[in-house]
């Protein structure tokens, strides 16, 4: 993507949103359990003000932010949660803001790069449009996370297209991060968008297919559901193994989420 315009628009679109989510919620409600287990809504909203913070230090000053990394390294395992606690035990409008200024710097940031600049980041280094998809795939992850601790369904949208682009494209990630060799031959992957468009990816005569809404797939690589409780399909045995280890994001992978229990089953 050469011109990051747009999906830094649709990041702060996603942004806008969740900030409609949380900006009215009393204190206690901060404070509410999310799926995440031992993250509040007030941990969630301070993840993401962190990692805009550090996406910002990666943009603007490459050096600072790898003495960032540097401390990471340090405490690989816990590094994150750290920076949540951190943010999460700070009065709600004074997190809100936190998180307001952050993401707003780096918008401005991003926007203002030269073209072409590629960035430091934990992993490979990033394009202005590729920290952007990042932003917004996070956010409208950690803000699933949210919406679910507030019995809330949000619409989707469009906007999904970002984070069912990584989500393919991190496919051979997902196999070697469980140190399983990667399909040598590529999917087929249709997913019914939320506007009623068709998003592909792949050869159209590829032998194993993955089809389903974009919502779901999305829902499956962020790991915001589980697999059985998603309308994406699976043809072909590697295509079918993608999906139970399928993760847009970097880093170990993720515990995900149990499956919902049918109704009226007992404990």
């Amino acid at each position: 993507m050469a011109d990051p315009s747009f999906v830094i628009d649709d990041l702060h679109q996603e942004s806008e949103e969740l900030d409609l989510l949380v900006r009215e919620l009393g204190e206690e409600r901060w404070a509410l359990a999310t799926p995440a287990p031992g993250w509040s809504i007030a941990h969630q909203i301070a993840h993401l003000a962190w990692t805009d913070r550090s996406a910002l230090l990666a943009v603007t000053d490459a050096e600072a932010f790898a003495k960032k990394v540097e401390k990471a390294l340090a405490s690989p395992d816990g590094f994150v949660d750290e920076g949540a606690e951190e943010g999460a035990v700070l009065p709600p409008a004074r997190l809100l803001a936190e998180w307001r200024a952050g993401r707003e710097e780096l918008e401005q940031a991003l926007r203002a790069a030269p073209t072409g600049t590629r960035f430091p980041w934990y992993g490979p280094p990033m394009s202005a449009a590729s920290m952007a998809t990042a932003r917004l795939m996070e956010t409208w992850a950690h803000g699933q996370d949210i919406a679910d601790a507030l019995h809330v369904m949000r619409p989707p949208t469009d906007r999904l297209r970002h984070v069912a682009r990584i989500g393919v494209r991190a496919r051979n990630f997902a196999f070697g991060v469980r140190g399983l060799s990667a399909p040598e031959d590529e999917f087929r992957v249709e997913l019914a968008a939320p506007s009623g468009d068709l998003w592909t990816y792949g050869p159209e005569d590829a032998d194993q297919r993955v089809t389903g809404p974009a919502l779901d797939f999305c829902l499956l690589v962020t790991q915001r559901a589980h697999r059985a409780d998603l309308a994406v399909r699976a043809e072909g045995p590697d295509a079918d193994r993608w999906l139970d280890i399928a993760q847009a994001f970097a880093g170990p992978p993720g515990a995900g989420r149990a499956p919902k229990e049918p109704k009226g089953a007992t404990g």
